[in-house]
């Protein structure tokens, strides 16, 4: 099934659905340059729960072996206080996640956007976007 735009959610069933709605985003209103799939570094699963702050930052949670881990440069300025885990309108809150990149034209990170498939129903979302407003930062490229 092809990406299906007909409702008020899109709706998806693969990475490539996603990836398609994390570059429509455009986080910042700067086109993503590069999408990359979040794969658990512990057991490369691909469903997990996700927790943003209110400065949206995330952690996300393998579904497959519960490693955590953050997002970009989340780590750095995780609010534990006001975390909240994401939930689809379904209800549903385990997820496929995609990690966009807006980059500068000398390959810095600008923004990051944070892009949400809910595996109960196929819903796409963005749920995170932070500007990155510091250099070096390409090592954030390898932290989906």
């Amino acid at each position: 099934m092809a990406i299906d735009k007909s409702g008020p959610l899109w709706r998806g069933e693969t990475f490539d659905d996603l990836a398609e709605l994390v570059r429509a985003f455009e986080a910042g209103g700067y086109r993503v340059d590069t999408v990359a799939e979040s794969r658990c570094g512990a057991c490369d699963g691909v469903g997990f729960r996700v927790e943003v702050d209110e400065d949206e930052n995330c952690r996300r949670v393998c579904l497959g072996c519960g490693a955590a881990a953050f997002i970009g440069d989340s780590a750095d300025y995780w609010d534990e206080e006001s975390a909240d885990s994401c939930a689809c309108p379904c209800g549903g809150e385990e997820f496929a996640v995609a990690v966009g990149f807006a980059l500068f034209d000398d390959g810095e990170v600008r923004w990051v956007s944070v892009g949400l498939r809910c595996l109960k129903d196929g819903a796409l979302g963005v749920y995170a976007e932070t500007k990155i407003d510091y250099s070096p930062s390409r090592h954030l490229l390898d932290q989906a």
